[in-house]
């Protein structure tokens, strides 16, 4: 629906108000899902929690939505684009909302709130979606292969940071796990009836270290030892590995797996042990960045006191998520808001100390504020909607995606 520039304004005045009269309550519920950090697929205090308020809204709420528990979904609107706004609530183990999903659950319901009253209004279309398990499991990418992003025309959401950034640069990757089988033994009495899978793994560790010298600079291979045997006198007849494989792209990913396989299973080869890869089924693909909706963010963020370009900005992000998989499945952004001073690392004990803060309630409000003004600029101008479409194009979904 085409408006006049008084009249998106004034929607996107209606959209700040509701949201500043709902402050308490979001900063609340941010506050509540921080201080009852849930890992992947188990978050149902958060799910609870949201799906009450929306209900509360009166607003219909699908609980448990695409087969997911702890995933929901609502829908408002019955003609238009049709806008997700995406919310997460998933934490990590030991160190909690270290990534601040907390920020990123509030930030989303009060921009699908205040959305919800004007959709009509804007001619458009909203869906509020709680996509759990974003640390691992990939639980957009279950709800895309069950049909969620079919009728999505964009989708949006953000993530707190040391700084307020347009884009995550986010890359692609996929999770390992190496399991290898040896054959115990004394290791004193008899070490030569013994097959060490400890040794294989080690091996395998080492041959990923001499190849990580000729990666490109832009990817990452790190892993973890998970189970490296029982007893120093037995010898270990089984061990563990988890890694993480990523690349630039998914496509790019592929080949660097071949790689890394190879590393790991030849080790298994020399020490007369046999391996095991079980990739994780969920790949996170990289984010392409819809940069025309990413302008219009920045142009909404600018008027909030939050300057933003959505050029490329070396030496930022790295990280990955699945909202890249979103990302080519529709025209996408993932911005990120400062929530602590910079250099503070996400994934640190102390960001998540920075997730409640001042600055991080801060950003539950201004984020919902900036995604709402945004969904009401591609509602209702025509022209914005063109250069979307066009940005996104039309192309075969890489491998891995889904």
């Amino acid at each position: 629906m085409a408006l006049d520039s008084k009249q998106i304004a004034e929607l996107k005045a209606q959209v700040v108000a509701d949201i500043d009269r709902r402050a308490g309550d979001l900063i609340a519920a941010s506050h509540a899902i921080h201080a009852k950090p849930e890992l992947n697929f188990e978050e149902h205090f958060a799910h609870d929690l949201l799906t009450r308020m929306i209900d509360k809204a009166g607003l219909a709420v699908t609980r448990g939505a695409y087969n997911l528990p702890t995933a929901f979904e609502t829908k408002v609107g019955t003609q238009g684009l049709n806008i997700a706004v995406l919310c997460e609530y998933d934490a990590l183990p030991g160190i909690g909302h270290a990534c601040g999903h907390n920020v990123i659950a509030a930030a989303g319901l009060g921009a699908g709130l205040a959305l919800a009253a004007v959709a009509n209004d804007a001619g458009g279309r909203l869906t509020l979606m709680g996509t759990p398990a974003e640390e691992g499991g990939g639980g957009k990418v279950e709800m895309a292969r069950a049909g969620a992003f079919n009728d999505v025309a964009a989708a949006m959401m953000v993530h707190p940071a040391d700084r307020d950034l347009a884009r995550m640069n986010a890359i692609a990757i996929q999770q390992l796990m190496v399991r290898y089988y040896g054959q115990a033994a004394h290791a004193a009495v008899s070490p030569h009836l013994g097959r060490n899978a400890l040794d294989a793994a080690v091996l395998g560790y080492m041959n990923v270290a001499a190849l990580r010298q000729h990666i490109r600079p832009t990817e990452r291979v790190h892993g973890i030892f998970t189970k490296a045997g029982e007893k120093p006198n037995i010898v270990p007849r089984e061990s563990e590995m988890y890694w993480y494989v990523r690349s630039d792209t998914i496509d790019t990913l592929q080949p660097l797996k071949e790689r890394v396989a190879a590393c790991l299973t030849s080790s298994a080869v020399a020490t007369d042990c046999r391996a095991e890869l079980q990739w994780e089924m969920n790949a996170y693909a990289d984010i392409v960045d819809n940069v025309p909706l990413l302008d219009a963010y920045a142009a909404n963020s600018t008027s909030l006191g939050r300057p933003l370009t959505s050029a490329f900005l070396p030496g930022t992000g790295g990280g990955s998520t699945d909202m890249g998989n979103v990302s080519y499945l529709t025209p996408t952004i993932h911005p990120m808001l400062q929530v602590s001073p910079r250099g503070v690392s996400l994934h640190s004990p102390q960001f998540a100390e920075y997730t409640m803060s001042k600055e991080a309630d801060k950003a539950v409000l201004d984020g919902a504020k900036i995604m709402a003004m945004t969904a009401i600029d591609l509602w209702t101008k025509p022209d914005l909607q063109g250069n979307v479409r066009d940005a996104f194009g039309v192309g075969l979904v890489p491998a891995g995606v889904l």
